[in-house]
């Protein structure tokens, strides 16, 4: 699949060129012909018989960043002097800082925040230990935290490498949801070590958001942190992800006039995000649903390849005890979740599917069909990616599921919680909006966290969940 220019890959290209007629067109032609997309151009100064220009181009890939310059480079009276990586350059010294709240301009703000004045606040939170989420920040925290072993589909990269990805992550807690997110990267691998320091850290925050731990080690540490911790634990991977697919199903449903608990679902992935959506999906009452890894079908009784988890699945999931390939799964299917690798189905297997196929392929960059191959023969595309419709993103479900939970100082998370945030998710688009090519909300859409917000505050007061009402 041909990969269209993209802002994740935008240049700024800053070019001395001789100050005559028809220089910049020349400019803009070989960024045409090098298939470029063309930005903003600006004048940093013009000096005599030459201007200076910043030239921002959108390419495809680091490869195609090189051809570009390269054919700026080879125009005759223009010298290429600098050429920056937009995406690099965001990324400079860091994508978050701290900022206090209030100014330290004298003695008497001093002894306010520190020391003496700060004792009696202390000794008020020792006498009574929910003060810490009026008087400290841990009423509006949340901790970020990775081991790097299964990042974006980088796969295991390390906790330095994971930085950027957790940095960004605590930008949208605090853009779209109010919430002060701190990246933590631990330097170990191991599920009781990665407990402990979690435990250990616990009491500055109102809730623990796990990101990019690989499966089946997550599951341990999860279970583990939530029953250890009285604050919310949730591992992103696979809940977030669950909760999106769930709520475009729920849209799915609606706009086929259909009960989404008939549908006959395969789920690609048996890791975390693959689990977790199976489990979610019997959650909500739909009962046909495979999950398939890379030897098929899962079903009770396989001997090959199988995990504790795997097993639990199959106790629960394909009812009618398919075996054999995806291929094999997906015949007569009316639903398709990819959570899993590149290239995996064919439009072969689209064509076996029901009627009406449905196909949610989110493998991350590259999907599990090129989305020009299935648009054809589908009547609903879901991706990951940004620039097709329906966006399967997570950033639709944690901002609003942590907020709703740090506003009731939950004490954890449940299914009854997540089914709320997937529904309050789904309903945001109304009847008259509902399409083809609009099952789920734009992540830019503000009324999103404040839905699910106010949904999961609801469940977590109605089922035992919230300190604070």
């Amino acid at each position: 699949m041909p990969q269209m220019p993209s802002p994740s890959y935008s240049i700024t290209i800053r070019v001395e060129i001789e100050n005559r007629i028809g220089m910049f067109a020349a400019i803009a032609m070989a960024i045409s012909k090098s298939g470029g997309d063309l930005g903003s151009v600006d004048i940093v100064r013009a000096e005599k018989g030459k201007i200076i220009r910043d030239v921002t181009v959108n390419a495809r890939d680091e490869e195609h960043e090189r051809r570009i310059a390269k054919a700026i480079r080879e125009i005759e009276g223009v010298k290429v002097l600098r050429v920056m990586d937009r995406t690099f350059s965001a990324h400079q010294g860091g994508k978050i800082e701290l900022h206090s709240k209030m100014p330290v301009r004298d003695r008497n703000d001093l002894s306010k925040v520190y020391t003496p004045g700060v004792a009696r606040v202390c000794m008020a939170i020792h006498d009574h230990a929910d003060l810490a989420y009026r008087y400290t920040i841990k009423g509006n925290s949340v901790a970020i935290v990775t081991d790097g072993t299964a990042v974006l589909g980088l796969g295991d990269i390390g906790p330095s490498a994971a930085m950027p990805v957790m940095e960004g992550k605590a930008m949208i807690f605090k853009e779209f949801a109010g919430i002060d997110a701190f990246p933590i990267a631990l330097g170990t691998k191991k599920p009781e070590e990665i407990i402990s320091t979690i435990r250990n850290i616990s009491p500055a925050f109102g809730g623990i958001n796990l990101e990019d731990i690989s499966a089946p080690r997550c599951f341990e540490v999860e279970a583990g942190l939530r029953k250890a911790l009285e604050i919310p634990v949730v591992h992103d991977d696979q809940h977030g992800t669950a909760v999106v697919v769930l709520a475009a199903l729920i849209n799915v449903g609606r706009l086929f006039r259909r009960d989404v608990r008939k549908f006959r679902v395969v789920i690609s992935g048996a890791g975390a995000a693959g689990l977790a959506t199976a489990l979610m999906l019997l959650s909500h009452c739909i009962r046909d649903v495979i999950v398939c890894d890379r030897l098929g079908a899962i079903y009770s009784g396989r001997k090959k390849d199988m995990n504790p988890h795997k097993r639990a699945l199959a106790r629960y999931t394909n009812p009618r005890r398919i075996k054999g390939t995806i291929s094999d799964a997906m015949k007569g299917a009316d639903v398709f979740i990819g959570l899993s690798a590149p290239n995996i189905i064919t439009a072969d297997d689209l064509r076996g599917m029901s009627g009406r196929p449905v196909v949610f392929v989110l493998a991350n960059p590259e999907p599990e069909i090129s989305p020009e191959e299935a648009l054809p023969l589908v009547k609903v595309l879901a991706t990951g990616r940004s620039d097709y419709p329906n966006q399967i993103n997570n950033m639709l479900t944690f901002p609003g599921l942590f907020r709703g939970l740090l506003d009731v100082r939950a004490k954890g998370v449940n299914e009854e919680v997540k089914l709320a945030a997937a529904k309050a998710i789904a309903y945001t688009v109304k009847d008259d909006e509902l399409h083809e090519d609009y099952i789920i909300p734009s992540i830019f859409n503000r009324a999103v966290v404040a839905s699910v917000s106010h949904a999961v505050a609801e469940v977590a007061r109605k089922t035992g969940l919230a300190r604070h009402w």
